[in-house]
């Protein structure tokens, strides 16, 4: 039986008279004597444990860590190879960016994820049935292998750096499909590329390579980065100038930040709306098939914890994580490398972090 997540927090607005961190983040010093409620103890001996390669921990090769609780980084720490300066690689994380892409658009009336996808080599065949919702919830039925490993079965891995590399869209929209569309779940970066060029045919329609990409990193830093402050957001595009949006967005850990309180604040950014009212709502609401994990359910681009955290997410190969967790007011952004044979632990240490802290009243 296929059971949703029983909790719905609400998204808490920003606290009165703090500064948005457009330009910088306020600091927080927890102090065990004044925040007895926050296991202060207990998270240096995470971050103890993440950030020491001496730890035996698999957590141990983290590069980044920032805890965001209450507009202000409580905690912060790098490895040695990184720091607050340093851009590193989100992976999928890269996806939630896109879905917000998708809402910028949505907003301005450019787009109607139910509608059928505008891919016109689907005109005239049985893909003609699938929807951008489809896209977003993964559920499009198109084929594709999500295989980071062996190379000689996986589509992810032809696409990003084989065949498939010079149009990544191009590639993954040439797959048939194997289900009827809203019917199965398939985690597929594929879908996701074809989402960022649909928004790319949006943005610059009568332009191909460099000159879309131009436009398009226009459109994600004037709509998006900017005005939040993700000054140091480096999207990537393939040689078509589409935004490789299953994968490749660089920036700070700070930055990486900022996205996910902007999703912690319903999509608001001190006053004005970057994607529409509803929009982080239906991130958060889960596809209602089986997934085959039964930690994750997903939404549209995010992945929604099932437990008691309440959390949703933004996921990344080798643990990148954007973790937004409304009744603990908290958003906690982990880069590293660690291999997903240690996913349970990657789980189980980013768990520990948030339970450190409270739930609100």
């Amino acid at each position: 039986m296929i059971k949703r997540p029983s909790r719905s927090d609400e998204l808490r607005p920003h606290p009165e008279g703090l500064a948005w961190p457009t330009e910088e983040w306020q600091h927080a010093d927890l102090d065990p004597d004044t925040d007895t409620n926050t296991n202060t103890e207990r998270l240096d001996e995470l971050l103890d444990t993440a950030f020491d390669p001496d730890s035996g921990s698999p957590m141990h090769l983290s590069l980044a860590t920032v805890v965001i609780r209450g507009g202000k980084i409580v905690a912060e720490r790098y490895g040695a190879t990184a720091g607050p300066d340093e851009s590193l690689i989100s992976w999928s994380m890269a996806k939630s960016v896109t879905q917000a892409m998708v809402g910028i658009l949505v907003a301005d009336g450019l787009l109607d994820i139910d509608a059928p996808a505008p891919v016109p080599e689907w005109a005239d065949d049985e893909r003609a049935a699938i929807t951008i919702a489809d896209l977003l919830s993964m559920t499009s039925g198109l084929r594709f292998n999500e295989d980071y490993v062996d190379d000689s079965v996986s589509h992810v891995i032809d696409m990003l750096f084989g065949a498939g590399q010079p149009d990544v869209a191009g590639f993954a929209r040439s797959f048939p499909l194997d289900h009827e569309p809203g019917t199965e779940f398939n985690y597929s970066s594929g879908t996701t590329n074809i989402v960022a060029a649909i928004c790319g045919d949006i943005i610059s329609p009568d332009t191909a390579g460099e000159a879309r990409a131009d436009a398009v990193r226009a459109f994600m830093t004037e709509r998006l980065f900017e005005p939040i402050g993700m000054s140091t957001a480096d999207p990537r595009f393939d040689d078509a100038g589409t935004f490789i949006g299953s994968s490749f967005l660089y920036c700070t850990a700070r930055d990486f930040a900022r996205f996910g309180y902007l999703y912690l604040r319903d999509g608001v950014w001190d006053g004005q709306r970057i994607v529409p009212e509803g929009w982080v709502a239906s991130a958060r609401r889960p596809v209602e098939l089986e997934l085959g994990d039964e930690n994750f359910w997903y939404g549209n681009q995010w992945w929604l914890w099932d437990d008691e955290t309440g959390a949703f997410g933004c996921h990344g190969y080798e643990g990148q994580y954007i973790i937004v967790v409304p009744a603990r007011d908290l958003v906690v952004v982990r880069l590293g490398k660690t291999s997903d044979d240690f996913a349970i632990e990657r789980r189980q240490w980013l768990t520990d972090v948030i339970t450190c802290f409270p739930e609100l009243p």
